[in-house]
């Protein structure tokens, strides 16, 4: 007699449309393989999740499920459905606003399987006792507790219920100083929208005291338009707002080096943007120092090192390289700021010696920066800060015997215009005691290669406007003597006006 082999169960068919197509034998899929990857496009959810976590797609058919304005349904009459046992307390909830969380929804769906032998069916359930026309009586409700672990410093009790509020109401206020752990808890609750409100509020937000918490938080939930608002924010307010207050200490070493790198960052001047590099180091060194120390303060702690090395050479100074090759130094020109540079004992010797060479090459070739290769990396800049009171707003700028003048100029509630323009020096004020050991070109064209930019703010978004780089001879007589005018049209205010050149070969 011989023994039959049992049979291997077969994968079941059915028929789909009108084709039949393979499907799983059981659940959690209730489908086949097409129309559960159909069923995914139409929900917007990752096929590929699913398959790994078929909750995600019975989580997401329940949120489709409850419209959005159950949010602002009076429910007081109605008793919990679930108690959240979270950070010490026990909060009651209910099962529509439960389901906008998917780390609620998946609590209670595990809830719901330690009880039942079919917890698909009881989710079904769900779905059908919510659709309209059910009434009371039918709900499936299942009362049951809860526990969820928050081990996030963040979270306080205040932000986490913040979080569960914005379950059952819409646009509820959060304040800037509980932005943090509002973000913190709506992550853990994988609440989407809240966690995006989040974002926004912290995007229109920044200020010197926020803009390292915030970009740290970016950094961590690797929410890139956050990060990003907050590099840009940077890079237009590192020399003009937070160079002057005592929150520079706080920024990231990170951040910093990314902003410096930036070709779109906004200075005065490159011995301002040094200036305010130097002013970062020193609170590094002096955590202990509670108020903004004036810039002779820093000048007499570097000057403090001994002589024999650098204070980049050092130990110390090593990890701070890489943020100061960013600085353009061959910018710094006048002999005043050059001979601070070498008393404070700052740079190694290698490099003011290559900066002093190239400033003897350039005077010795009637301007010329033979040394200058790229426009958008190594090109001398300048910038202006317009401001709402501006009608006219310029400033004098001295290289190698040319001087230059830059200036904004407001021509009604929206216009503006920003342009450079040749000048003699003798029709400068007090030109023979500003600029008294200040070199001075007799030469009557001078070929310059420039680029004038512009960024301002409107309802949060940056807007920026530039010209192309454009290479042209100055002369001393209108029309060369200027340059091609920005002009731009915005409600943006302040404006950033940044002016980038370099003296081209003749």
């Amino acid at each position: 007699m011989k023994m039959l082999n049992p049979q291997k169960p077969r994968l079941e068919r059915r028929i789909a449309g009108s084709t039949n197509r393979w499907r799983f034998p059981r659940q959690p899929f209730s489908g086949d393989l097409l129309g559960l990857s159909q069923m995914c496009k139409a929900a917007n959810i990752d096929f590929d999740e699913v398959l790994k976590n078929p909750d995600r797609l019975c989580i997401s058919q329940i949120q489709k499920i409850f419209p959005e304005n159950l949010k602002n349904k009076t429910i007081q009459s109605r008793e919990a459905d679930v108690i959240l046992e979270c950070l010490g307390f026990k909060w009651e909830l209910h099962q529509p606003q439960l389901f906008q969380s998917e780390t609620l929804a998946k609590l209670y769906l595990m809830g719901l399987a330690r009880g039942n032998a079919n917890p698909e069916k009881e989710s079904v359930k769900i779905l059908q006792a919510q659709q309209p026309g059910r009434s009371r009586e039918q709900r499936p409700v299942k009362k049951m507790i809860l526990s969820l672990k928050i081990n996030d410093p963040l979270v306080t009790r205040e932000a986490f219920a913040t979080a569960l509020k914005n379950l059952y109401m819409q646009e509820v206020k959060i304040c800037l100083d509980d932005v943090l752990g509002v973000l913190a808890a709506a992550h853990i609750l994988q609440f989407g929208s809240l966690f995006q409100r989040c974002v926004t509020v912290m995007m229109s937000g920044l200020t010197p005291s926020t803009i390292k918490n915030f970009y740290l938080a970016g950094c961590k939930y690797k929410e890139e338009p956050l990060t990003t608002a907050c590099e840009k924010w940077m890079e237009m307010n590192l020399v003009p707002l937070v160079g002057t207050q005592i929150h520079l200490r706080k920024i990231p070493k990170e951040l910093l080096h990314k902003v410096l790198k930036s070709p779109r960052l906004f200075t005065f001047s490159e011995f301002d943007l040094l200036k305010t590099l130097l002013l970062w180091v020193y609170l590094q060194l002096n955590n202990k120092t509670q108020t903004f120390p004036m810039y002779q303060t820093v000048l007499m702690f570097f000057s403090s090192f001994p002589k024999n090395c650098a204070f980049l050479d050092r130990d110390v100074g090593q990890n701070l390289i890489p943020l100061f090759l960013c600085l353009r130094l061959h910018s710094i020109t006048k002999g005043k700021d050059l001979e601070e540079l070498r008393h404070i004992n700052f740079f190694p010797e290698s490099w003011l010696v290559r900066v002093t060479a190239n400033h003897y090459h350039a005077l010795e070739n009637g301007g010329d920066m033979a040394h200058v290769k790229d426009l958008s990396t190594q090109a001398v800049r300048f910038g202006l800060l317009f401001n709402q009171e501006y009608t006219t707003h310029s400033k004098v700028i001295t290289l190698y015997g040319f001087f230059f003048e830059i200036k904004g100029i407001k021509h009604d509630t929206t216009s503006y215009s920003f342009h450079m323009q040749r000048i003699r020096h003798t029709d400068l004020e007090c030109a023979s005691t500003v600029y008294e050991n200040t070199p001075i070109s007799l030469r009557a064209e001078r070929l310059v290669t420039y680029e004038i930019r512009a960024q301002t703010t409107v309802d949060g978004k940056w807007q920026e406007f530039r010209t192309n780089q454009i290479t042209q001879k100055f002369g001393l007589a209108e029309p060369s003597c200027k340059s091609h005018a920005l002009k731009i049209q915005t409600v943006g205010i302040p404006i950033y006006a940044s002016f980038s050149f370099v003296f081209s070969l003749s």
